[in-house]
């Protein structure tokens, strides 16, 4: 049996406040809200944003379906990466919309200059522009060197 046709995917994030999110997203990345769909509530059960080629979907909590935002300061392990043209600008750019550097600009042995940052809203983003081309092989020997350097 043949392999399903993937056509897109997308990242899909729980927030506490996504009409909060989408204010943040749009001062930070520049994105473009598609549309939401919002409950008489005022709960937002689904919201599109445009980021550049790609679609960012975001909701409120839900937890009566399970659906929850990351824990107030504990770890999230999903990181969203966007390479872009200037990763240093970016980070400066979501820092004054209210994010918090995790890990500062700098060269990687990938060929990438990146940091990382948390949003207000706990997700994780790795900013990134690359600096070079590396081969596989080379990626593997920087990798293998740093991991047994003294």
């Amino acid at each position: 049996m043949p392999a399903p046709v993937i056509h897109e995917v997308f990242s899909y994030l729980c927030v506490r406040d996504t009409a909060a999110a989408i204010r943040f997203y749009e001062q930070a990345f520049g994105a473009t809200e598609r549309f939401r769909l919002t409950e008489p509530s005022g709960r937002i059960g689904h919201a599109e944003l445009q980021l550049g080629p790609a679609v960012l979907m975001l909701c409120d909590e839900f937890p009566e379906y399970g659906i929850r935002a990351p824990a107030e300061g504990g770890h999230h392990p999903h990181v969203i990466h966007l390479h872009l043209d200037n990763a240093d600008a970016a980070a400066e750019r979501a820092i004054a919309a209210g994010a918090t550097m995790v890990r500062p600009p700098a060269d990687e042995f990938y060929g990438e200059r990146s940091c990382r940052i948390r949003d207000p809203f706990g997700h994780e983003w790795l900013l990134g522009h690359s600096i070079e081309e590396v081969t596989p092989e080379e990626m593997q020997r920087r990798y293998t060197a740093l991991l047994t350097a003294t």
